[in-house]
């Protein structure tokens, strides 16, 4: 565990993208198996401990100290594991138990055995090693270090281009013994064919007004911009799964998907709810999004569907390296070919002038769409974001007026400032919570903000404080959504401030009428 405490704190306070890179590739090339490929599954977030979460954490922390000083400490730290491992008893000697063993510990331990084994270790570490003990158990490293950047070092330390990782990525499962092993020359690269696995999706930029004017608009496509959620559909003579952008497997949710799914293909898509034609609200879509399974009820009243994008695999015939024009071609004789139920074509949008776009895009609100997307006609299928391809024109967000009533210390980096701020607005003479924003705001506006909530406190909830009802924010947000998580009932869509509004008495901000006309309707 030193070994990997020691690369955590680094990271940590390194901010220089190349340097953590140096740190990362430094640390894979030194390391045995298994010990780097467990170091990597946690950056990647591919470690789960059931038996071990927080709560048991926190509970360990407050029988072996005060209850009240834990809490203060907590209150004043921000971070869990930060504060438990500043607070625990120091050793007289230490003896950290390595990576491998925590690992093989926790996956085979019992329930009722694991708080005793945690605090065996704890027991045996310095500060830095039991910080580092205690955020691979929670999950969440947050040391500034991405899994793009662990991949980027191993592309250095293996002399292969980091895309070829990415193929690869999505079929292999820690501690990546074989993986290391192609890195390093000692084995072939892992072989991922007939297995349905995620491929890197492309993303386009938001477009600015400096690009309205440069584009040439002939050597582009336009299509919308559906308001559901990105998926891949991947297909093999085998398997089939249905991922979302990020990857993460949401087959068993969409089973109508899967079963539609009689062909061998990858295809890019946006899921949406679409009920005799009609696509529903993204309100609908999220009726059937983070479930464990799915009722015949939600089967029948919220179906799914995908409107197709792009297609990256015909069979096994790789189509990324061509230009849209031709993959849409492709596309198109897919769809004509094999007819797939609950999937149309997304339709290109014809258009000699983008200020004929610009008209479009202005009424894509009260059409349910979230914007325009702008294509190169000769882009190809590139992972990531890539520079001057892919634009999205997202229609402009809507704004109000709305008071400032809990703040929340961040994490990581934000963890001594409060920066996460729950706001509401008038119902009669009371404040209602209507959405949590934590971000829009610059590193001075943080300050002030940090500096205010202190001085304005008027309860404490842990990490949470309660303000004077005086700070008015400009909140912009995608859309307002019926919500029975909030007291308001209603929820927004993407918060994020605007603005300060430092100027407007608080009694002027937007009242709990102003937002419920805004809520999309989710009746049809």
């Amino acid at each position: 565990m030193r070994d990997f405490a020691q690369l955590l704190e680094r990271l940590l306070f390194s901010p220089g993208r190349n340097t953590k890179i140096a740190l990362l590739r430094a640390y894979f090339k030194a390391r045995p198996d298994p010990e780097r490929g467990f170091a990597l599954a946690a950056i990647a977030g591919k470690l789960d401990f059931p038996g071990a979460k927080p709560a048991t954490l926190r509970a360990l922390a407050e029988a072996r100290t005060d209850p009240e000083l834990f809490a203060l400490s907590y209150d004043f730290v921000g971070d869990l594991a930060e504060t438990i491992a500043l607070i625990w008893p120091n050793p007289a000697s230490t003896a950290p138990p390595d990576l491998p063993e925590v690992i093989s510990l926790l996956r085979t331990a019992k329930r009722d055995a694991i708080p005793a084994l945690i605090g065996g270790w704890l027991d045996v570490s310095d500060a830095s090693t039991r910080i580092a003990l205690i955020k691979l158990i929670a999950g969440g490293l947050r040391v500034g270090a991405s899994l793009r950047l662990a991949k980027l070092a191993l592309a250095e330390m293996g002399g292969v281009d980091v895309n070829e990782i990415e193929e690869v990525w999505h079929s292999l499962e820690p501690p990546y013994t074989d993986f290391f092993g192609w890195l390093e020359g000692k084995g072939p690269r892992p072989d991922s064919a007939q297995k349905p696995v995620f491929r890197p999706v492309m993303l386009a930029h938001p477009i600015e007004d400096k690009d309205l004017e440069a584009l040439d608009w002939s050597a582009h496509r336009a299509e919308w911009k559906w308001d559901g959620i990105r998926v891949q559909l991947v297909a093999t003579t085998e398997q089939k799964r249905l991922y979302t952008r990020t990857a993460d497997d949401i087959s068993h949710v969409f089973p109508e998907i899967l079963e539609a799914m009689r062909f061998s293909a990858v295809l890019d898509g946006e899921l949406l709810v679409i009920r005799d034609g009609e696509v529903g609200t993204f309100s609908h879509l999220q009726q059937r999004l983070n479930r464990k399974t799915v009722s015949a009820a939600m089967l029948r009243d919220y179906p799914a569907a995908v409107r197709l994008y792009d297609i990256l695999f015909d069979g096994e015939k790789d189509l990324r390296p061509l230009p849209f024009d031709e993959r849409r071609t492709h596309l198109e004789a897919f769809f004509a070919r094999e007819h797939p139920a609950r999937m149309d074509l997304s339709p290109l949008i014809t258009f000699d002038a983008h200020h004929e776009l610009a008209a479009l895009r202005a009424g894509a609100r009260e059409a349910a769409i979230e914007g325009l997307m702008i294509k190169r006609a000769d882009s190809p299928y590139l992972a990531g974001r890539p520079k001057g391809y892919w634009w999205k024109w997202k229609r402009d967000p809507l704004s109000l007026d709305a008071v400032l009533m809990y703040a929340q210390r961040g994490h990581g980096k934000r963890s001594s400032y409060y920066s996460d701020y729950t706001f509401g607005v008038w119902q009669g003479e009371e404040l209602v919570p209507v959405g949590k924003a934590y971000s829009g705001y610059t590193d001075a506006e943080l300050a002030f903000l940090d500096k205010w909530i202190r001085n304005h406190t008027i309860a404490r909830f842990g990490p949470v404080r309660e303000v004077e009802k005086q700070l008015v924010f400009e909140v912009g947000f995608d859309a307002a959504q019926l919500s029975s998580r909030h007291k308001s009932g209603i929820a927004l869509r993407f918060p994020r401030i605007l603005r300060l509004r430092p100027d407007k008495p608080a009694a002027e901000a937007d009242r709990l009428e102003t937002v419920r006309a805004l809520v999309e309707d989710n009746s049809k």
